[in-house]
């Protein structure tokens, strides 16, 4: 298992932007949504200064929700501290060419305090760096990939809004689940989102046509989790300025229409011992699942309540937990059932575990990050899985239920002793603030379906 990329160095960038092939470096860092957050910066200054030196952002930008409003009650920033900067610290492993613009690469960077220098806490990439080091710890390496769906729409981010996200146009008129013919349509916007993100550092494997009008899935090159995580956030990005390029859109929503198809992020994960880089989850003396594996992924089944927040963080996201919908709904795990959250595919070295609840908006960091916690509590304190479940899981009456709304998981991340011994109380709180303002925020809201229901008859 190796890393199939290799990092720009500062000299080839140096003279690329020296000789005009770049002129534009985008430094940026993953919020709390998910999101990238941060400064295009010129290409002299890039070399005079940002290779050496760290930037400067409000600190801000990881308490505010998605329309960019400040919230109150953090510990990391407020009003009263007066809403001072962190650092932005490139990472140069991350760097580079973002094949998709015009003479420009990206650069990823970490968080730190301003005054004492320290990674903060509560930014997401080091929230994951924090598993990967404790996998470190007990001799492992994690290598993850996420299966990112959207849906494809006919008109302009402009336009959808100027629609009010109503009546909006798919780019295809029936489901096109591995349909050639169909998603040869779209291949204009399609090949190019493959085609770019595999010359920027993002290799993709395939693209196929979804369970939805106009839904289709690009795949990842597998890597290990960090770099995995930080393929996601620029896949993603760049999946939306390459639609827009188009004079399209696409969304990422967990569920965007009663009568669509939900948007999944299945994360595979697999486990690698450090000194041998065997899988960790295969036995290769009994040729079956390892122990290790039954460990993990029993601390996995155990977590997936419990951390339910960070694999469906939204409001939206609970929409998509419908029986017959391919997401899941209750709590199991299987041999390649698609039935259950958990599912368990390949052979040997290629023998993982998928993790089916996360949706598209998922913070990959986040999800990442709890998937890995699960797994090592679940080897720590030896939890076994048990046996597979056979059968349709939407049916069974013996299987624990998934969460049915943010706010019921909030309750049980809240009253998880597992999210206790997985994270920080500060990043337990920061989670738990974030996701507690967007449930005000929306019982505070008046919706469509009220006005509906209620305007005349009531």
């Amino acid at each position: 298992m190796t890393l199939p990329r290799d990092p720009i160095t500062i000299e080839e960038i140096e003279n690329r932007i020296r000789g005009g092939e770049v002129d534009t470096v985008v430094c940026a860092f993953p919020d709390h949504l998910g999101r990238l957050v941060g400064k295009r910066v010129t290409g002299s200054y890039f070399l005079d200064h940002v290779l050496t030196h760290p930037m400067h952002a409000c600190a801000y930008l990881l308490t505010v929700d998605t329309e960019m409003t400040p919230l109150p009650g953090f510990e990391l920033t407020s009003w009263e501290m007066g809403y001072g900067d962190f650092r932005m610290t490139p990472d140069l492993s991350t760097l580079r060419y973002a094949k998709w613009l015009d003479k420009t690469a990206i650069l990823l960077c970490d968080v730190h305090n301003d005054e004492t220098g320290d990674p903060v806490e509560e930014a997401p990439r080091n929230i994951l760096r924090n598993q990967i080091e404790a996998a470190g710890e007990m001799g492992y390496e994690l290598y993850m990939a996420s299966e990112l769906e959207f849906y494809l729409f006919g008109e302009n981010y402009r336009q959808v809004r100027a629609k009010g996200y109503q009546n909006l146009s798919p780019s295809s008129d029936y489901i096109i689940d591995y349909h050639i013919l169909a998603t040869t349509y779209d291949e204009p916007v399609i090949r190019d989102i493959r085609n770019y993100l595999s010359a920027s550092g993002v290799p993709i494997e395939f693209s196929k046509g979804e369970w939805g009008h106009g839904q289709h899935e690009i795949n990842i090159v597998y890597a290990p989790a960090l770099e995995m995580a930080d393929r996601h956030v620029i896949y993603k990005n760049a999946v939306k300025e390459i639609a827009a390029h188009h004079e399209m859109s696409v969304s990422f929503m967990a569920k965007y229409s009663n009568d669509a198809a939900g948007n999944s992020c299945h994360i595979h994960t697999s486990l690698a011992d450090k000194e041998n880089k065997e899988n960790a989850f295969w036995d290769a003396d009994k040729n079956e699942p390892s122990q290790v594996f039954r460990w993990f992924l029993g601390g996995l089944l155990r977590a997936e309540k419990d951390l339910t927040l960070l694999f469906a963080p939204t409001i939206n996201s609970y929409k998509r937990f419908e029986a017959g919908s391919f997401a899941p709904t209750a709590i199991a795990w299987s041999r390649d059932n698609r039935t259950c959250c958990l599912r368990t595919i390949g052979h040997a070295g290629s023998f993982r575990v998928e993790n089916r609840m996360p949706g598209a908006d998922a913070n990959p960091y986040l999800a990442f990050a709890a998937t890995i916690g699960a797994g090592l509590w679940g080897i720590k304190n030896q939890v076994d899985c048990g046996d597979p479940f056979k059968g349709d899981a939407y049916q069974s009456l013996e299987l624990e239920r998934v969460p049915h709304s943010l706010e019921k998981a909030i309750e049980v991340f809240k009253e998880s002793e597992l999210a206790q011994s997985i994270f920080s109380d500060r990043v337990r709180k920061f989670l738990i603030q974030s996701a507690e303002h967007e449930v005000n925020f929306y019982n505070a809201a008046v919706t469509d379906w009220e006005k509906h229901r209620y305007f005349e008859r009531i």
